[in-house]
């Protein structure tokens, strides 16, 4: 290690610097399915820096409480996260495959983790010169992405009018919260998504594990019965429930399970190696992604891309060979960055610029930076993340 940190020939690749930008936003609407919601974003961009001047980016977010101070947080990371990243080569640490063991086997606190394997990958990308589609091994330059609303707690004119506009867009697949206790109120949420988006749209929904077995049968079989083309269901029942997801698959063999959003690695890989899932559903940790993605494409199975900071994950659906879709959900971060990734007509697109190709919006850092935790009051009289900001690229 010594060595690899003095060398002349990678001194300019060594990470030197790093960086918290701490945010704390109220949400333009409650977003959320049938378990949880939640008004505000809570968030924190980590920033790597190398020898040549090169900042990789990252993010890390808590969905119930506020981040910890600026302060805390800085002497948390300096402690137990920066040594082992002061000197080191980026490629060098996205490449490497470790077995934690024991008390070991835990995530980075306040969620730096994902924000590391992140800025890590960006920066590797950008001291290879590559978008990071193309460093990830990807020869794809945009991916399809779907509208979703995380509606469940919109009224059903908000839901009408957000799924309308979403259309206007250009978007022609949608997927819906569903996992109410009355199999009505279900119906009428795709009956009303019809109505605004028309009868040829793809329409998923998502019950967030809201129903049993049986109610996901029983469920299934009225939306059919209505008219309803469901392109998939996804995690219908209880993550764990292996048996249950197969027997459901088999059962309707007119939509697909979608499965694994809720897992970790290794249980994402029981998952498949069950053949439990018909698409397994992967987020924003860049490596795990790619594990999972690899083992997948071998057993032929899709992957599909749920939510991701940025939509940071148009870099990884780029690259793998079984990705069908992309979720957009409208959560307003574009105002973190200078230029984030444009859409059109329905599909994302991966800039020509080396590495993630984002970099954090120093409007962002002085006008939206919150070191200190804001109270509610604090929170209700500052201004919201707009909805719909600009799509194209």
């Amino acid at each position: 290690m010594g060595a690899q940190r003095k060398s002349s020939t990678s001194r300019g690749l060594t990470i030197t610097d790093w960086r918290l930008t701490r945010f704390q936003v109220r949400r333009d609407r409650v977003i959320g399915d049938s378990q949880v919601a939640f008004d505000a974003f809570h968030a924190v961009a980590l920033e790597l820096t190398d020898g040549s001047g090169r900042t990789g980016l990252g993010f890390a977010h808590t969905m119930w409480d506020p981040m910890p101070p600026l302060a805390v947080m800085e002497a948390t990371f300096a402690a137990h996260v920066w040594p082992g990243l002061d000197g080191m080569v980026p490629a060098a640490l996205v490449h490497r495959i470790e077995r934690p063991r024991g008390g070991a086997q835990r995530d980075a606190t306040y969620g730096f983790g994902e924000a590391m394997q992140i800025a890590l990958w960006d920066l590797a990308a950008q001291q290879a010169g590559l978008p990071l589609s193309e460093y990830l091994g990807g020869s794809k330059r945009s991916a399809p992405v779907y509208a979703s609303g995380l509606d469940f707690h919109l009224s059903d004119a908000e839901f009408t009018s957000f799924f309308a506009r979403a259309s206007s867009l250009g978007f022609s697949a949608f997927k819906i919260k569903l996992g109410h206790a009355e199999a009505a109120w279900d119906l009428n949420r795709l009956d009303l998504l019809r109505d605004v988006v028309g009868p040829d749209a793809t329409v998923m929904v998502d019950a967030n594990e809201g129903w049993s077995p049986k109610d996901a049968s029983h469920r299934l079989e009225l939306f059919r019965k209505a008219g309803h083309d469901i392109y998939w269901v996804e995690d219908p029942i209880l993550r764990t429930d292996i048996e249950g997801l197969k027997a459901l698959s088999a059962a309707h063999p007119w939509t697909l399970i979608n499965s694994g959003e809720y897992l970790d690695v290794s249980g994402r890989a029981r998952l498949l190696m069950a053949r439990a899932t018909d698409i397994i559903n992967v987020h924003g940790r860049i490596s795990e992604v790619m594990h999972i993605g690899w083992l997948a494409a071998e057993l032929g199975i899709p992957v599909a891309l749920g939510n991701t900071t940025l939509e940071t994950g148009v870099h990884a659906a780029c690259a793998l060979p079984e990705v069908p879709w992309l979720e957009y959900s409208f959560q307003n971060y574009d105002f973190l960055v200078d230029e984030p990734f444009g859409i059109q007509e329905g599909r994302i697109h991966v800039p020509d610029r080396p590495g993630l190709g984002l970099t954090l919006s120093e409007t962002a850092r002085r006008d939206w930076a919150a070191p200190e935790v804001l109270s509610s009051e604090e929170m209700r009289r500052a201004p919201d993340c707009r909805m719909f900001q600009k799509l194209s690229a």
